[in-house]
């Protein structure tokens, strides 16, 4: 079924990618450790040159590539998606000096990033986040209230940076103290990019993002136990050590950092969404045209071929809504947050509705470990989560519209 205005070029592309998935990509997947980063997986997207091209195509690039790949295989699929979301704010707002030390590796999948945002108090409230960034001094500790005499430093008000402490060599130095959570890639990345608190206002003002290398002392770890075994895990920031070499974009605007980084990946995670509900959709078709049953075949019974309508129906319009908020940011259209949002939610909630059916319809062999359908009924539960949940995506489109509303 053709969608939307896709060029032949890039029909032929999503094809290839399919098979790729399935034939080079799936038996990596499957001599993966459950909940471990597969190193060989990565290693193989980066020869294949799907790694290089996160960095040089756009959304709607990207999105084809997620689809794809998730429709034959979501763990090559969720690799793939890792490499990007950790190392897009390197590729976006990093010095050139950061950019040449991690993105050559990143690309060839040498070295595993990780986007670390989200916390055990902060999760949809992304703004909440209470990882601390402290300026210590280059000789001890840092400076408490006794401290900073009267023509010292003095407190930063809300939205602007706190008090900085150079060093000898005159960068500016912070410490990291705090704890991040359903961090994926964690804690087995190669570097995170961390975002800390820098003032003491609340809110999304005052957070810096910054690039912090795995072998920096104080930072820590464990694996978490998921429902879908991907690499999912916490971290620990005991006075980590970071200097304005690490800084990725501005010092008090890393939520920019992150929500442009969202905006580009939520349209994706619908993508993935969507592939997961093809894949779905095609093995119902085929089930229900060969599965016999009350003299006739699953297909015959009209409760079955409608609900089989209405799965395709939704995944059509799932697929044209995330290409739709792809082009629109590729062409830096207005209102990309509030399309975005739409993408990710009417896509991950479809897919939700359409492997739940397919379920449903294959009956008990779909719950059998090792099914296609028990594998996607685990991995389609979580993107209606991260990335900001479902109820965080209406939250967002309401905003916009009532914004537009206001600015009449």
């Amino acid at each position: 079924m053709p969608a939307f205005s896709l060029e032949p070029t890039q029909t032929i592309w999503c094809a290839d990618l399919r098979a790729l998935a399935a034939d080079r990509l799936r038996p990596l997947a499957e001599k993966g450790e459950p909940g471990r980063v597969n190193r060989p997986l990565v290693a193989e997207l980066g020869r294949l040159g799907l790694l290089r091209r996160l960095f040089t195509s756009g959304a709607l690039d990207l999105c084809l590539m997620r689809e794809s790949l998730a429709y034959a295989c979501t763990e090559a699929e969720t690799a793939l998606a890792l490499q990007g979301l950790g190392a897009h704010p390197v590729h976006a707002h990093g010095t050139p000096a950061q950019r040449d030390r991690w993105l050559p590796a990143v690309t060839d999948g040498s070295a595993v990033p990780a986007f670390a945002l989200s916390e055990p108090e902060a999760g949809s409230d992304a703004g909440a986040l209470r990882l601390r960034a402290e300026g210590e001094n280059a000789d001890g500790p840092r400076p408490g209230p006794a401290a900073v005499d009267s023509v010292g430093p003095r407190p930063a008000p809300p939205g602007e940076p706190g008090p900085l402490h150079a060093a000898p060599d005159g960068r500016r130095r912070w410490v990291l103290t705090g704890e991040k959570c359903w961090i994926s890639n964690a804690p087995e990345a190669d570097f995170y990019t961390v975002f800390a608190r820098t003032s003491p206002g609340g809110g999304a003002r005052g957070v810096t993002a910054f690039l912090v290398p795995a072998d920096r002392p104080g930072l820590s770890g464990g694996a978490l136990e998921m429902v879908s075994p991907h690499p999912i895990g916490t971290l620990l920031l005991d006075e980590v050590p970071v200097t304005a070499d690490d800084v990725l974009g501005e010092v008090g605007r890393g939520f920019r950092v992150a929500m442009g980084t969202l905006d580009l990946f939520r349209p994706s995670v619908g993508a993935f969404a969507v592939g997961m509900a093809q894949a779905a959709l095609d093995a119902t078709v085929a089930h229900t045209a060969r599965r016999r049953a009350f003299g006739g075949t699953l297909k015959d019974l009209q409760t079955v071929s409608h609900q089989v309508a209405e799965m395709a129906l939704r995944t059509e319009a799932a697929r044209l809504t995330v290409y739709a908020a792809a082009t629109a940011h590729d062409r830096h259209d207005p209102g990309v947050p509030a399309r975005a949002a739409m993408a990710k939610l009417l896509a991950t909630e479809t897919a939700q509705y359409v492997v739940d059916a397919a379920v449903q319809l294959h009956g008990a062999r779909a719950l059998q470990r090792g099914h296609l359908l028990e594998h996607l009924y685990r991995e389609v539960r979580a993107p209606r989560i991260y990335e900001g949940a479902s109820e965080v995506q209406r939250g967002i489109i309401a905003k916009n519209l009532y914004a537009d509303l206001e600015a009449e």
